[in-house]
């Protein structure tokens, strides 16, 4: 399929590793240009390789959480290419993983908020006046299943992408000439992913539902490109169904009685 990207200019926050670096590679391999913006210096050496590649893409060093420098990599993308025409907001950070709330420091969570919620926050509020001249204007925010179900110890880290669902939705209202979604994952086969859950050496043999970043990055480029117009204030699961599965036992239906066909006709 043809995403219609070629061409299009493109900025991924988080862009130099994990799951931003795959949405760089993505939207790259359909021929968009892209703006890798990323706090670890380490970046500037995986963008160099994709340029050798010969792919256009540059590299601008920027906290997402400090205003200055998100404006700076806005300006940067415009004067590279003169326009932007989709945002992909991937950079974020777990925060005190296997803490509960009532024990998490207001320093974690204030850093954990700075980066996920104000992070891209700052994005879209320097993004979306850039993005004025292109008419196929795309903002794709990285959310989380936790924005949806609460995982023990990760209470700054759900509540933050919480926010970033509903960031999404409210962005989409505000402008309207800007489409804005968000991408609600299970867990993706990342370095972060691996440290968070113990499991330094990846998840074969976890029985865990892992997907690889490549593949929710197909999610993403699918979202930020015009092929996917009608959508927009909306979120993606990717979660393998199971945010779609009941919290009740498995019901035995071998003997030939439904709970649910014995309740018909009962009063309650």
């Amino acid at each position: 399929m043809d995403l219609q990207l070629a061409g299009r200019a493109a900025m991924v926050t988080g862009g130099g590793s994990g799951i931003g670096l795959a949405c760089t590679q993505a939207l790259l391999t359909e021929g968009a240009r892209v703006v890798v913006v990323d706090q670890n210096p380490a970046a500037a050496d995986t963008v160099e390789v994709l340029r050798s590649q010969g792919h256009r893409v540059d590299f601008v060093p920027a906290d997402v959480s400090e205003e200055a420098d998100v404006q700076r990599a806005v300006r940067a993308a415009l004067d590279l290419h003169g326009r932007l025409d989709t945002v992909i907001g991937c950079a974020g950070i777990s925060g005190p993983v296997g803490t509960p709330a009532a024990e998490v420091s207001v320093g974690d969570w204030d850093r954990v908020m700075a980066v996920n919620v104000r992070g891209n926050f700052l994005l879209a509020k320097h993004a979306i006046p850039a993005m004025s001249g292109s008419e196929v204007a795309t903002i794709v925010l990285l959310a989380s299943d936790a924005a949806l179900v609460a995982f023990e110890g990760m209470t700054p880290y759900s509540a933050s992408k919480g926010a970033v669902l509903m960031l999404t939705k409210s962005l989409s209202v505000d402008h309207p000439a800007v489409r804005v979604n968000c991408l609600c994952p299970g867990v993706v086969d990342t370095p972060m992913s691996r440290t968070d859950l113990g499991r330094p050496d990846g998840f074969q043999g976890s029985g865990l539902p892992v997907m690889p970043p490549e593949q929710l990055a197909q999610h993403a480029a699918f979202l930020a490109s015009p092929v996917s117009a009608p959508i927009n204030g909306t979120s993606l699961v990717s979660d393998f169904a199971y945010l779609a599965r009941s919290a009740v036992p498995p019901l035995d239906f071998t003997d030939g009685h439904s709970p649910t066909r014995d309740r018909i006709g009962q009063r309650p």
